[in-house]
């Protein structure tokens, strides 16, 4: 070893010696919201600077034994009482033993989290449903005290470990909530997943997060952005079946939803391959589109005898003559302009089926 690496050791031990005098939180850990100093052992009359957003709290055999605010404090009996039970006879009193930790007391924003919620159940049509959930949320430490008990009786005193759990917390609340809700409240999961309701979703999460956390003063102060979403094909197959249900809710139930659906095939297939008469009468029978099955449906189902099973023979001729009691054209334009608000329906759809239902007025 040369002259120059023994004066370089000499001057990195001189200024290790130098920096056991001063206690501070490390430059690397400015952003978190723990930082526990890495040395137990600490010499009376050092130097502590606790920063204008934190505190500093001294702890030994898992009780708080004092704290001190923002500011410069010279680690000595005289200055800081507390110390007192703290110090190492053995040492002479130059020495006290304690855990020193700075928790910042600032709100800390864009906190992500996310995961999966699990299979939940749409009310409408009764599937179960893969769900996810993320966004971002910002918390605030409000006790210190509680926190630090908290996560010392866990084992759990640093900054990611402390973030990891507070994390899983609020995920195992937001599957809670959403479950609840959906069961009591009946809300369409397409619903939720647009957003129509992460307002009431996130006081719920709030509200039910401080239950788990508020032991440990730390509580969420808002969310920023909190996205309930499923997969795109699963997407695809409530929003079909959410408008069967709003067709047959059109037609007068599931049978004559069904019995339209037939009929309308039955016609699409003449307009395609031509039939008697020609490509008029076809073209004809494929413009009526959805109007003509729920109003053939309607027309079958008003022939049935009274009290009449579905399935039953058909009525005589006579009857079968009889003018069907159906809806008028303007309750059909009301129920066809809600599907389109809905967003059941296509504009191009919507457009078509008008133009079908304004030439009967």
């Amino acid at each position: 070893m040369g002259i120059f690496d023994s004066l370089k050791n000499a001057a990195g031990a001189v200024a290790k010696e130098a920096q056991r005098n001063f206690i501070a939180r490390a430059d690397e850990a400015k952003d978190h919201i723990i930082y526990k100093y890495p040395e137990r052992n600490v010499r009376t009359m050092t130097q502590l600077t606790v920063g204008a957003d934190e505190i500093c709290l001294f702890a030994k055999d898992g009780v708080i034994v004092g704290k001190l605010g923002a500011g410069r404090h010279n680690l000595d009996t005289n200055n800081v009482p507390f110390l007192s039970s703290l110090l190492e006879k053995a040492t002479g009193g130059n020495l006290f033993v304690a855990e020193l930790y700075f928790v910042s007391l600032r709100e800390f924003a864009q906190v992500k989290f996310g995961g999966p919620i699990g299979d939940v159940r749409d009310p409408e049509t009764g599937l179960g449903i893969g769900t996810m959930v993320y966004g971002d949320f910002s918390l605030k430490v409000v006790d210190p005290e509680k926190l630090i008990l908290g996560l010392t009786g866990m084992g759990r005193t640093g900054n990611d470990d402390f973030v990891g759990w507070f994390k899983s917390q609020v995920l195992k609340v937001t599957r809670d909530r959403i479950a609840e809700l959906l069961v009591k409240k009946r809300w369409p999961l397409l619903d939720v997943t647009s957003g129509a309701y992460t307002e009431e979703i996130e006081q719920e999460v709030m509200a039910g997060t401080e239950v788990h956390t508020g032991s440990y003063g730390v509580k969420i102060v808002r969310f920023g952005n909190f996205t309930i979403s499923i997969k795109p094909e699963d997407e695809a197959t409530l929003k079909k079946l959410s408008k069967d249900v709003a067709y047959s809710r059109l037609a007068g139930g599931f049978n004559q939803y069904a019995q339209g659906q037939a009929m309308l095939g039955a016609a699409e297939g003449m307009a395609k391959g031509g039939g008697d008469g020609g490509g008029g009468a076809g073209n004809a029978l494929g413009g009526m589109g959805m109007g003509m099955g729920f109003g053939m449906a309607q027309m079958f189902m008003n022939q049935q005898p009274h009290g009449a099973a579905p399935g039953a023979p058909a009525a005589a001729p006579a009857a079968a003559a009889a003018p069907a009691a159906g809806r008028s054209v303007l309750d059909r334009l009301k129920e066809l302009n809600e599907l389109k608000g809905a967003g059941l329906i296509t504009e191009d759809d919507y457009n078509a089926k008008k133009t079908e239902l304004m030439k009967q007025l």
